[in-house]
């Protein structure tokens, strides 16, 4: 038994992120390590590891949610975290290529407080670090020798492709005004939940758990991971800058068909009417415009909506936690993760 599983009791979500990180760190600097330097470079500054001269910086690297699911997901089934180590890495690599190709498609020039990769390095230099770490994901679950690997590489690759999937639509949306919530829920499902269940999914594989018990937590992910869309958008929206690291409001700036913003536009009511016309204006919001189309959002009721959806998702999810027959820890970490990443305060 290795450090990394030897753990406390009565630990919090956020003293598990921390053992987490602490785990996860080293695997994954040495699998970036071994990427060309002109993609190691890149990565490392996406990562908050260095600065663009590869300098060390210490910037906030988040909070690798998806690694600590298969760590601890692997522990619930009776295996060991240390030997779910190469998923852990691998899904924090893939989260990553999906952050880097986001930011260029979306446009976005700040992630966690900090100019992003593509605003530095050129959206050329984004795009290839970005496919350096997608397949570099596949080849550290290759390389890692467990008999669970070629399972896992096709629940990762599966993942990918509802990641990729989820992205076209979110994009393609942005062009249509007639977007339906059941579109913007699956779209949601693809492009987050998907690769959240994969997490779970690996660990449990890697930690030798029966069929049952990884679709099961794979389920378990997935809920918690359309949870956590909801409770992103609405950081999207009202979420404190200091704490999402994006300008106030950065998702109406951009016109993100969100789930709240789609919720609104299709509720039937005044204020949908007001905000579709505002929506699909020519030329950038003012800061006054910003905040009445938060407001409309909020009076259509969707902000209410879309609070109700992530605790019965919620909900749903600790139901297939405990479906799971989990070890007894690793069920109460995994609930108070859960609870965590789907909070709209952090």
């Amino acid at each position: 038994m290795t450090d990394l599983d030897v753990t406390t009791a009565h630990r919090s979500a956020r003293e598990v992120l921390s053992w987490s990180r602490a785990g996860l760190d080293p695997a994954l600097r040495a699998a970036v390590d071994r990427l060309p330097d002109s993609m190691r470079v890149i990565a490392g500054y996406h990562l908050g590891w260095w600065d663009e001269h590869g300098h060390p910086a210490g910037a906030d690297p988040g909070k690798a949610l998806r690694p600590a699911l298969a760590l601890l997901t692997a522990q619930a089934v009776g295996g060991s975290a240390t030997e779910a180590l190469p998923g852990a890495v691998a899904v924090e690599l893939v989260h990553n290529f999906s952050l880097l190709h986001d930011d260029v498609m979306d446009g976005d020039a700040t992630r966690r407080h900090r100019p992003t990769a593509w605003t530095v390095f050129g959206v050329n230099g984004a795009i290839l670090a970005g496919d350096s770490l997608l397949t570099l994901a596949l080849d550290v679950l290759a390389g890692s020798g467990h008999p669970a690997a070629t399972q896992a590489i096709r629940v990762l690759s599966a993942a990918t492709q509802r990641l990729n999937d989820g992205q076209a639509a979110d994009l393609a949306f942005e062009e249509r005004g007639d977007v339906q919530v059941a579109e913007c829920v699956r779209m949601a499902q693809n492009k987050t939940a998907g690769l959240i269940g994969a997490s779970c999914a690996l660990g449990a594989l890697f930690g030798g758990g029966t069929a049952d018990q990884v679709e099961h937590l794979r389920q378990f992910g997935e809920h918690v991971g359309l949870a956590f869309q909801f409770a992103d958008d609405l950081l999207g929206i009202w979420g404190d800058p200091e704490v999402t690291g994006k300008p106030v409001y950065s998702d109406l700036h951009n016109r993100k068909k969100s789930l709240p913003v789609v919720a609104a536009l299709n509720s039937d009511t005044t204020a949908a009417r007001e905000l579709d016309e505002l929506y699909h204006t020519e030329g950038q919001l003012t800061g006054a415009e910003l905040e009445h189309v938060a407001r409309l959002i909020e009076a259509s009721g969707a902000r209410d909506w879309s609070v109700g959806r992530a605790e019965t998702l919620l909900a749903q999810a600790r139901e297939h936690l405990r479906a799971a027959d989990p070890a007894e820890q690793a069920e109460r970490e995994l609930d108070a993760l859960a609870a965590l990443a789907t909070q709209r305060d952090h």
